[in-house]
């Protein structure tokens, strides 16, 4: 029988760890890199595409499905893996992320957030209780706990207010998702970790999601503009407050140097639109760090965007051809651009898996940022 969700550690190497998340819908390798697929769909994607790159599993968000096309509809439908046609694992976000980059268009309560929408200034509230019924009406295999995501820079008492009250609405997302009947038998609940940048909100945060217990741990509130030094920073000690033998997910990360460091100090799991809203613009990430393809030196290079890459993009079309197509604004461009970025992520998330299956991440690291960043 397939399990709910069972999480195990098959190597580490330093605080990297490999291993595999086994739920019903598939096999989650680790450290996973999960492609966002904002409005149930991975932009220039296919479904068939995007598990071609490597991915294993793919994130929905909640917010904008909620507005647009609603979880009533998508849930009358047939569920978010019916209506996008993506038959493995989904997880989803609480929403708790959008709503705070709507500073403008919201108000936080005890009760929740009510705000209005950014497509048609419609009035919504969005609670612990409610993402907890929009995320199992998509029908999502991991549920994120609503939470509130501070912004970057406020002050400690800010910070305190703000994480005591995410900690209880995960509490409140804890007995909303219980009561979820049938999704909550086949689906799991993460937590997220709060506190800013301070050591001691972290590990108060961090043991109170544990008392309340959850399948999962995100590290929640960072790349939100504090850098990658100060990010690095405060994952020196976050994943470890958090429990050894389930996943820890960093929330919104990132670049590849910013995956190779936070694997390198104990992450499993991270998500990024940069991947596909950078291919979109021109950007490409390679073994030997970003190109922006627009430059006119490439307008007749004949080589492919990463001669070490082993995506069918490369395999086929030229740095020249891929130029021509986004500078004329084809929707191919993208659409290749964006299948090349997700590919060489998957890429490497596979290398970093070999190299803890080896016990040789120091290594990779060291090489990995002497080719990406001339280090």
């Amino acid at each position: 029988m397939k399990s709910r969700f069972q999480f195990s550690i098959s190597a580490t190497s330093g605080k990297a760890r490999t291993g595999t998340i086994q739920m019903m819908r598939g096999e989650i390798r680790t450290p996973a890199f999960m492609p966002v697929g904002t409005a149930a769909t991975v932009k220039a994607m296919r479904p068939a595409e995007v598990r071609a790159t490597g991915a294993d599993i793919i994130l929905g968000n909640t917010y904008h499905l909620m507005l647009r096309p609603g979880a009533e509809r998508v849930a009358r439908l047939g569920g978010l893996h019916k209506f996008s046609g993506w038959d493995r694992p989904i997880l989803t976000d609480s929403g708790g992320y959008q709503v705070m980059s709507l500073s403008a268009l919201r108000k936080i309560t005890e009760e929740g957030v009510s705000f209005s929408s950014h497509l048609d200034g419609s009035k919504h509230m969005l609670s612990p209780e409610r993402s907890m019924e929009i995320q199992r009406l998509l029908g999502s295999d991991i549920v994120m706990a609503f939470d509130e995501c501070p912004a970057n820079g406020v002050s400690r008492d800010e910070a305190i207010k703000s994480m005591e009250l995410s900690m209880r609405w995960a509490k409140r997302s804890r007995d909303a998702f219980d009561a979820g009947g049938a999704h909550a038998e086949q689906a799991a609940l993460f937590g997220i970790q709060q506190g800013s940048l301070d050591e001691e909100l972290r590990k108060r945060s961090a043991d109170a999601l544990i008392d309340i217990g959850f399948d999962g741990y995100a590290v929640g509130g960072l790349a939100v503009g504090e850098g990658q030094e100060a990010m690095f920073g405060c994952l020196d000690y976050a994943p470890d407050q958090l429990p050894a033998d389930r996943p820890r997910y960093l929330m919104g990360v990132g670049k590849p140097d910013d995956l190779v460091g936070a694997v390198e100090r104990g992450i499993d799991m991270f998500d990024c639109v940069l991947p596909t809203r950078s291919g979109r613009n021109g950007q490409a990430f390679t073994h030997s760090g970003p190109i922006n393809i627009r430059n006119a030196k490439f307008a007749e290079d004949q080589g492919p965007i990463d001669d070490r890459c082993t995506c069918p993009v490369c395999a086929t079309w030229t740095r020249a051809y891929v130029h021509h197509l986004i500078r004329s604004g084809e929707i191919l461009g993208a659409m290749l651009m964006t299948q090349h970025n997700l590919h060489y992520y998957q890429m490497l998330m596979a290398d970093m898996r070999a190299a803890i299956a080896d016990d040789r991440f120091a290594a990779f690291a060291t090489d990995f940022r002497r080719d990406y960043l001339k280090t």
